[in-house]
């Protein structure tokens, strides 16, 4: 199947395990098939009655040296076999993560998480399933069958076999015509399960607001409905592969109810003898599981390969932001930045979010930019840490284009405080010291500069302290700050924080905002923010509006304008005047 060409190299890098799996797999057939043998030898010699207790303990002890074999062999193979199933599962499941981190946040955007979550655990079980137990079945089956039946022919009856042989025609056409079906039908299952998966991970993260707003009940009947879904594609799927099965079972039995009618004529006739009919029917059960394991393999296959192909979509996604045009001769940067006549959209039919953008930073400087809510001040900066696609000679860094400068390079130098603080369910000093291991004493540095410090020595375990899943334990104004001293603490040569004193007090803002002055020195840092207060002292303002810079200059400069930057100053003045009154 065109869909497990991704797991060929592995398969190609495995090759002896393959190898040596299927050889022992191959000598437990040959091995089993010499106890029905066996067995007809053992009823012809008792019909002539000349089985002896020495040769009954004879035969005896073949049957316990194979099975011994057998254990032996099984042993091996699985341990070769379905430990390469096992390690693919692991190499896949960490390719599937390791492109996930290349793909850009737009990706995240458009897709799900139980949907990405789904292909992680589901699908890659089902790739597992049809690379290990999938292989075996396929392997032993075919075997198995052909071996038997040829034993069948030229050491018992070939007419015998013949007839017995008769519904294989139809169980063919059964396989072709189900397997097409399961395919379709767990498609449909895995991205139920997927839907179900996206429902219950948004329904846990956003758990605060469903109680704040009373929406237990609505939100179970949500879950329910599309648990629901999810089961109708099981039973769906359930129900052909009962059909299914019984349809494999129905022809086994047919094949048996015309050996023991014509075999069983045969002896009566002595054309075989009675060990030859025993043996036959000893080796047509060892048939029903080929004829059997047809069905799983097509079933197996089937199911691996519509999880391939949803693996497969995320694995030939290419990445938007790459080093393609990357300069390795760029080690570092120093921080001047400049944009000119910049224009963004997130996608080609969508109007423009920036528009005409023409700004000059130079090293050491602090640029703050305001604006109203969706005017542009966010998707600035995250262009400017390319994280989005950014078009060609419009942003430079140092008097190289952006896109010339290695990823690395770039967001090494660059420390980054987003809107939505994130952070890891894992100890404090650990969050803080996200990108390499650092001493503590350097940790409580930034901690102190970042103004959280004392919160941090309050809790029992003080840095040690493992905070909730995305920082639930935290107050908003304790994340803010841990992710600022996550930023500083890389000694960045460009700092950029997006709105990231919001959940602070003015107090609070004002001390964190002194202690990074000497900080700020010596590198380019970028201030979003919706308070006058954040940016007064930056050495220039940018007012955005409607994604133009509509307003620039000090704190002085614009107020004087008596424009928009005057108008958020005079509002945000009589906020404050209101809540001291009150």
């Amino acid at each position: 199947m065109k869909s497990f060409t991704t797991v060929i190299p592995f398969i190609k890098r495995h090759k002896w395990d393959y190898i040596i799996g299927i050889i022992f797999l191959l000598g437990v057939d040959l091995l089993q098939m010499i106890i029905p043998h066996l067995l007809g030898s053992v009823t012809d010699l008792f019909k002539s009655k000349d089985l002896t207790p020495k040769i009954l303990l004879n035969y005896s002890l073949w049957i316990i040296g194979i099975s011994l074999l057998v254990f032996a062999f099984r042993f091996i193979w699985r341990i070769k076999i379905m430990g390469m199933s096992r390690l693919l599962e692991k190499d896949l499941r960490e390719d599937l993560f390791s492109k996930l981190l290349t793909l850009s946040p737009q990706y995240y955007h458009e897709h799900k998480t139980g949907d990405l979550m789904a292909h992680a655990t589901n699908d890659i079980n089902a790739i597992r399933m049809a690379a290990g137990p999938g292989i075996i079945m396929s392997i032993d089956a075919s075997f198995l069958s052909i071996t038997i039946i040829l034993i069948m022919i030229f050491t018992i009856n070939f007419k015998l076999t013949l007839f017995a042989l008769l519904p294989l025609p139809v169980l063919a056409l059964v396989v072709n015509r189900f397997g097409k079906i399961i395919h379709a039908r767990f498609t449909k299952v895995q991205e139920a399960f997927a839907s179900l998966t996206d429902k219950v991970q948004e329904s846990i993260s956003g758990i605060r607001v469903i109680k704040a707003f009373v929406q237990e009940k609505e939100e179970i009947e949500n879950f329910r409905q599309e648990n629901f879904r999810n089961f109708l594609a099981n039973m769906n799927m359930i129900k052909i592969w009962g059909l299914f099965d019984p349809a494999v079972q129905f022809l086994a039995a047919l094949s048996f109810t015309i050996a023991l009618l014509y075999g069983g004529t045969q002896v009566i006739r002595g054309v075989i003898s009675l060990g030859e009919f025993v043996a036959f029917t000893a080796y047509l059960g060892m048939l029903i599981w080929p004829m059997m394991a047809f069905g799983w393999v097509i079933n197996i296959f089937q199911r691996g390969a519509a999880s391939m192909e949803r693996i497969n979509v995320i694995l030939n996604e290419v990445p938007e932001i790459t080093d393609k045009f990357a300069d390795p001769n760029i080690t570092t940067i120093k921080g001047d930045i400049e944009i000119k006549n910049l224009t963004f959209s997130y996608k080609k039919d969508l109007p423009p979010v920036l528009k005409n953008i023409n700004l000059k930073i130079p090293r050491g400087k602090t640029l703050a930019i305001i604006g109203k809510t969706g005017s542009g001040k966010s998707t600035l900066v995250n262009l400017i840490a390319r994280l989005y696609t950014v078009p060609c000679d419009k942003i430079f860094i140092d008097g190289h284009d952006i896109n010339e400068i290695p990823l690395k390079v770039l967001r090494e130098n660059i420390g980054f405080v987003p809107q939505d603080n994130f952070i890891f369910s894992d100890t404090i000093a650990n969050n803080i010291a996200f990108t390499k291991e650092e001493p503590l004493e350097k940790i409580q540095k930034f901690a102190e500069m970042a103004d959280v410090h004392k919160d941090i020595v309050e809790f029992p375990q003080q840095y040690d302290t493992v905070v909730g899943e995305r920082g639930v334990t935290l107050s908003g104004g304790q994340k803010q700050r841990i992710a600022i001293a996550r930023a500083l603490i890389k000694d960045p040569k460009i700092l950029i924080l997006d709105d990231s004193l919001s959940a602070v007090d003015t107090n609070t803002e004002e001390r964190i905002l002194n202690n990074l002055k000497e900080f700020m020195k010596d590198r380019t840092t970028i201030i979003v923010s919706h308070r006058i207060s954040t940016i007064k002292n930056a050495d220039e303002i940018i007012v955005l509006d409607e994604g133009e810079i509509v307003e620039r200059g000090t704190h002085e400069e614009l107020l004087n304008l008596k424009g928009l930057y005057y108008s958020i100053y005079e509002k945000q003045q009589l906020e404050e005047a209101i809540q001291k009154e009150g």
